[in-house]
């Protein structure tokens, strides 16, 4: 899948053989906000516009907007993966842990 970024914001690009356009939406937020266009570079201008629009409307609204990423996220693994990363972690956090390693799978996958 294709994303687009801008002002920290994720959007999607996908196609409608249907509609012979490109659409997309905000991703990682509970907000629904979309964008179309009919070629690429159409379509990360709305993307951006829609990014931009979304802010100002928050800030006319006074209310905080969604962001994709704040940081923190619950992870369940099984008891025993658990017991075993804590072991590994020593005597560094299991947060900073888990953080390196998925760090490393990042680099790996070459997302960085």
């Amino acid at each position: 899948m294709s994303l687009l970024t801008y002002k920290g914001y994720v959007g999607t690009v996908e196609y409608s053989a249907e509609d012979h356009c490109l659409f997309g939406k905000l991703a990682y937020i509970r907000d629904l906000i979309s964008y179309e266009a009919t070629t690429v570079k159409a379509l990360e201008k709305a993307f951006r516009e829609a990014v931009d629009d979304y802010l100002q409307c928050c800030k006319q609204q006074k209310r905080e907007p969604n962001v994709p990423f704040k940081g923190t996220f619950n992870v369940r693994i099984a008891p025993e993966l658990h017991r075993l990363a804590a072991i590994a972690a020593g005597e560094e956090s299991l947060n900073a842990f888990v953080s390196k390693a998925i760090q490393e799978k990042v680099e790996r996958q070459g997302i960085v």
